[in-house]
């Protein structure tokens, strides 16, 4: 197998600095790194970079995909342990909580894709309060009798009074301020 050497000065052959583009990939028949981009196209909704890409040395074209590599969020349990953010884990809350309701699985991954945006421009590693509240937040609009199942666990509910309080807090509206003048 023929191998090129990636002619750009600053490239060493390995990874590039994060923040950077990659200028070369290595062409997955014969290994060279001398490529050209053919075509650029914005992928999965914005959140890649699908390139078509022609080996200088073999003629093949393939196609890779640029993503970032998103910092792992840490959720920071009340027991002080880390444990890492497990969407599917909050998509099975949400669904015990929307159960018989008439709730899609589409807004359910709405919602915890939100949760999580929310959650990561608060910081990399939240604590599961933060995490709660987030839900609850997104679920009051999405569902209040779903609202209330994920209180009452979330919470820990010991008894009706519990219930009356969070209604009372789900139903409370307050008039908007008029401007003085």
């Amino acid at each position: 197998m023929r191998r090129t050497r990636c002619p750009t000065p600053a490239c060493d052959g390995t990874a590039p600095t994060p923040g950077t583009s990659l200028n070369h990939v290595r062409c997955p028949w014969c290994l060279a790194d001398d490529d050209r981009v053919v075509d650029s196209r914005v992928a999965e909704d914005g959140a890649a970079i699908r390139r078509r890409r022609e080996c200088g040395g073999c003629g093949h074209r393939y196609t890779t995909f640029e993503r970032i590599d998103e910092i792992p969020l840490m959720v920071i349990k009340r027991s002080g342990a880390r444990q890492p953010f497990d969407r599917g884990k909050l998509v099975d809350g949400l669904r015990s909580a929307t159960k018989n309701r008439p709730v899609t699985e589409e807004q359910l991954e709405i919602v915890a894709h939100q949760v999580e945006d929310e959650l990561r421009e608060g910081g990399s590693e939240p604590t599961s309060e933060q995490v709660g509240i987030a839900v609850l937040e997104h679920l009051r609009v999405v569902d209040e009798v779903a609202y209330l199942r994920f209180a009452s666990v979330y919470k820990g509910f010991e008894g009706v009074d519990d219930f009356r309080r969070e209604v009372g807090l789900l139903t409370k509206t307050t008039a908007p301020k008029r401007p003085e003048g």
